[in-house]
């Protein structure tokens, strides 16, 4: 007979077990509840809303002299919104009468219509719209009910290929930024986000706080209705340190230069502010937020020249270069200013001649009359006798195979020649590398920026600030986020006496030698001319030079770059002149304002040297 009774232990058992189920309700209840109650609560009103994003409008950049130079204006968006269903030829009346004014292709545009009634969720149609498109479709709007046009921000830059290589782009997100950005609540799929130079750069103070329309869905996300529209935040403006009519001057002189190829950087020595940057070819980033009715009639397949000359190109220096190896010739400590060389013309190496620019050759040159007038021959002989690794040495001390530091992406760092990387390469190192060494030809490379810092650093005394463009960052509501002020990365150290030599040798280049047509009334411009071999095709021309008014600190120095330009003095010193006078335009006036006294007669530079010391050699 079966025993009906159930022993005491099981009783327990089952106790234990019914507490320990109520103690684990409890606690997730807990966890629902209070722990993870937010999270959960913004899932569920995530399931409940969809947002039709509206696009704030990015932040504005101005130039130092507050012109706009990227903004924003109104854009407009051609939205459906799916309600009671419509029969098939209505719905196609709807889609036919779209399409003609959107540009668009009917079936797609039929296809997309019919997605969105199936699923009962609103689509984004057209976007971009001009005005002219959008008030056709205001009319529609009124016969098809569910078509809506929203208005959203879209970039604009009013100056089009304008200081493109150095403000960027923007464009849509792609799965690499989606990767990187999905969890900003901020992005969605379609965002527009910066892709190259500051836009890029400066993403997160540019982004402003998109608003949008929100929608009640239900539990299969079939649209409800419209619960709210929300405003946008826009993005925080920045203030640039560049110089309006000096990169308008940049500009205008890269166009009309002998190849329309190269590059202008323009510096203030003093902190490193970029006063200009041009780099040719440009491109219109305009371009990049075209909608595809605006497209019609651009050449298909276009390749924009995104190449950014002033950061990636690295070229040889040519006699720009020649400033470094004087340096290293006059702190070696072998070589006096007032020894003099002998050029006819060319230099033999033993086992090859090294010819000078000037086939007539230069006669007797010493340091200063050897840089006025960029004698090969002279720095074959001198280079020679301050060494290649003391030309090395100083290379480094200019910063090159270095970056310049300035917040843009993929800047080249050029390139350091000498017995250094040679030795690291197990190689040798012969007589004709020293002396293309000693001219910045052989594998020496480098770029405008670079070029632009080495002048800056004479100017200043030796001083290599990291270049920036930015000066300040405000946002919407008046408050500033950032203040950019001079950073000091490295300084060449220099005798004294070798700064006013080599000083007193760019002051003559401009008014005696090679760099003559870079005279500016009223200015004291010191300057270098440069021609660099280039094995696919014409010489590039280099020009580098800084000025002072009135004995002033130098407010400005300044590279260029012409591909293919052959000669420096004719190709790119025009266009550093027009460069400076941008920039020192109200200095220049001034100076010319003030009462002359009469003129005293220019005492030659050879009289201010010291007297020769022994025999010429």
């Amino acid at each position: 007979m079966m025993d009906r009774h159930t022993p005491n232990e099981r009783l327990d058992i089952l106790w234990v077990l019914a507490y320990a189920a109520a103690v684990i309700f409890l606690l997730r209840l807990v966890n629902l509840q209070v722990l993870g109650g937010a999270r959960y609560r913004e899932i569920a009103e995530k399931n409940r809303t969809q947002v039709i994003a509206q696009a704030a409008p990015r932040g504005r950049i101005f130039s130092s002299d507050e012109t706009a130079i990227a903004t924003s204006k109104p854009s407009f968006s051609l939205i459906y919104f799916p309600g009671q269903a419509k029969s098939t030829p209505e719905t196609d009346r709807m889609a036919r009468a779209l399409a003609k004014p959107l540009g668009a292709d009917f079936e797609e545009l039929r296809r997309a219509i019919y997605k969105a009634a199936s699923r009962e969720k609103p689509v984004r149609l057209a976007e971009n719209l001009p005005p002219g498109i959008m008030l056709a479709l205001s009319e529609l709007k009124a016969i098809y009910p569910g078509v809506d046009i929203i208005v959203e921000a879209r970039r604009y830059y009013p100056f089009g290929a304008y200081l493109s290589h150095l403000v960027g782009y923007i464009g849509k997100m792609d799965a690499k930024d989606w990767t990187a950005r999905s969890k900003d609540k901020n992005y969605s799929m379609d965002s527009r986000l910066g892709k190259a130079g500051l836009e890029k750069m400066y993403e997160r103070e540019l982004k402003g706080k998109d608003g949008g329309i929100y929608l009640e869905v239900d539990s299969r996300g079939k649209l409800n209705r419209v619960l709210e529209s929300r405003k946008w935040v826009p993005g925080a403006d920045i203030f640039l340190t560049i110089d309006s009519k000096a990169q308008a001057a940049a500009e205008e002189g890269l166009q009309k230069s002998i190849s329309g190829k190269g590059a202008v950087v323009a510096l203030d020595p003093r902190t490193g502010a970029v006063l200009a940057f041009a780099s040719m070819p440009d491109y219109d980033p305009n371009m990049f937020v075209l909608s595809g009715s605006e497209k019609e009639g651009l050449p298909a397949g276009k390749i924009l020249p995104e190449f950014n000359v002033a950061l990636q190109g690295s070229y040889p220096p040519g006699s720009i270069y020649k400033i470094i190896t004087a340096a290293a010739i006059l702190e070696s400590g072998r070589v006096r200013p007032e020894e003099k060389v002998f050029c006819p013309g060319w230099y033999d190496a033993g086992s090859r001649v090294f010819k000078c620019w000037q086939k007539k050759g230069h006669g007797h040159v010493d340091f200063i009359s050897g840089l006025t007038n960029s004698c090969d021959v002279y720095y074959y002989t001198m280079g020679q006798r301050a060494g290649p690794l003391n030309i090395e040495k100083y290379a480094r001390a200019f910063r090159l195979g270095q970056t310049s530091g300035i917040a843009l992406p993929d800047e080249r760092t050029g390139n350091v020649f000498g017995p250094g990387p040679r030795a690291a390469k197990k190689s040798y190192w012969f007589i004709g590398d020293t002396l293309n060494l000693a001219i910045g030809q052989g594998e020496t490379l480098m770029t405008p920026m670079q070029a632009a810092g080495e002048i800056a650093a004479v100017a200043n005394g030796g001083l290599f600030h990291r270049p920036y463009y930015v000066d300040r960052i405000v946002k919407s509501d008046g408050v500033q986020i950032l203040k950019n002020e001079p950073e000091v990365l490295s300084r060449v150290q220099l005798k004294d006496a070798t700064w006013a030599l080599i000083r007193e040798a760019l002051k003559s280049v401009v008014l005696e030698g090679t760099g003559q047509i870079a005279k500016i009334a009223g200015a004291e411009i010191y300057g270098k001319t440069g021609t660099a071999q280039n094995p696919q095709g014409k010489d590039h021309a280099w020009f580098v030079a800084y000025a002072t008014v009135n004995n002033e600190p130098a407010k400005v120095a300044v590279a260029v770059l012409v591909e293919h330009g052959e000669h420096g003095s004719s190709a790119a010193a025009p266009i550093a002149k027009a460069v400076i006078e941008a920039v020192l335009r109200d200095d220049l006036k001034a100076a010319a304002a003030k009462p002359q006294g009469p003129e005293l007669p220019r005492v030659p530079a050879a009289a201010l040297r010291p007297a020769a010391r022994g025999a010429a050699r």
